[in-house]
């Protein structure tokens, strides 16, 4: 039924609403390949240098990181990633 609902907006050319994510599942690739470098311990321009961004770029993935992973410091981020953290 909520299939069939969904299949008749499509239809009427409304776009459905994408599933909201949380924690690890809700970042970009992008957030997620620098916040997974911010974990290791790499500075912002380390990570610039290596991506090909601006310090800039790398501090708004990772400000968009730490938000959605719901921690407060760039050592919380590889728990959350459920990765090895830098020490």
């Amino acid at each position: 039924m909520v299939e069939r609902a969904r299949e008749e907006l499509v239809a009427t050319g409304a776009r459905p609403r994408r599933p909201v994510l949380s924690g690890a599942d809700s970042l970009t690739p992008r957030e997620r390949k620098v916040a997974k470098l911010a974990a290791e311990g790499r500075s912002n321009r380390e990570i610039a240098q290596e991506l090909f961004v601006t310090e800039r770029t790398v501090e708004t993935h990772v400000r968009h990181a730490l938000q959605k992973l719901e921690v407060s410091s760039r050592r919380e981020i590889g728990k959350a990633l459920d990765e090895p953290r830098a020490t």
